[in-house]
């Protein structure tokens, strides 16, 4: 049975912090690949359109074989949900033990996402901690074993595990900021990244 891992999230844009959580991901489990599943029309957000967010991932991710680019949020109408995302995957995928990535912070929220009982025990969660120098991880081992008992009293199990990374303090906020006072992003995002944002003005006052 293969381990494949989804890695799903709005990447406006994508930049070396997303890079080294995947890529930590990709050996501490170990996982046969990373599926990057960028969100068609992130709720509660108002981000650059889907073709440039797309567009980054391919460029950021296509020297490393292990990753892939997905269209699959493209296939459906109306809201996406995540449990969606997975049933669908599963279809072309089959035989997998699957992973889901994601943030400590998204990981909270688990319990009220849309039918978020029933996914939680339908792959293992790979965390990201919060990039805060102030966190510790007992406060936020606490917080995924608060999770875990808000799901037990849906009738759920969960099973996590944090991913090993350093503490990178970037983030797509701080790259769009810096766009927008027209300061360097040099080293932040991967160089094919930075000359698309660059190419289309994307970020800044008179973007696409």
């Amino acid at each position: 049975m293969q381990q494949i891992a989804i890695f799903g999230g709005t990447f406006d844009p994508i930049h070396w912090g997303h890079l080294l959580i995947a890529q930590t991901a990709l050996y501490q489990v170990p996982l046969e690949k990373v599926i990057w599943v960028p969100s068609l029309n992130p709720p509660h957000k108002k981000a650059a359109l889907f073709e440039h967010r797309w567009e980054m991932l391919q460029l950021a991710t296509r020297e490393n074989p292990a990753f892939t680019v997905s269209l699959v949020e493209t296939n459906r109408s109306g809201t996406s949900y995540a449990i969606n995302t997975l049933i669908d995957l599963s279809t072309v995928y089959s035989n997998t033990h699957w992973y889901w990535i994601v943030g400590l912070d998204t990981f909270q929220t688990l319990p009220r996402w849309y039918r978020g009982h029933e996914l939680a025990q339908m792959c293992d969660w790979l965390i990201a901690p919060r990039q805060l120098g102030g966190e510790t991880i007992a406060q936020s081992e606490l917080i995924c074993k608060q999770v875990e008992q808000l799901l037990r009293k849906q009738s759920s199990t969960i099973r996590w595990q944090f991913l090993n990374i350093p503490l990178v303090g970037v983030s797509s906020s701080l790259i769009r900021k810096l766009c927008r006072e027209h300061r360097s992003i040099r080293y932040l995002v991967p160089e094919p990244a930075r000359s698309y944002i660059t190419a289309h003005n994307l970020y800044s006052d008179k973007s696409e």
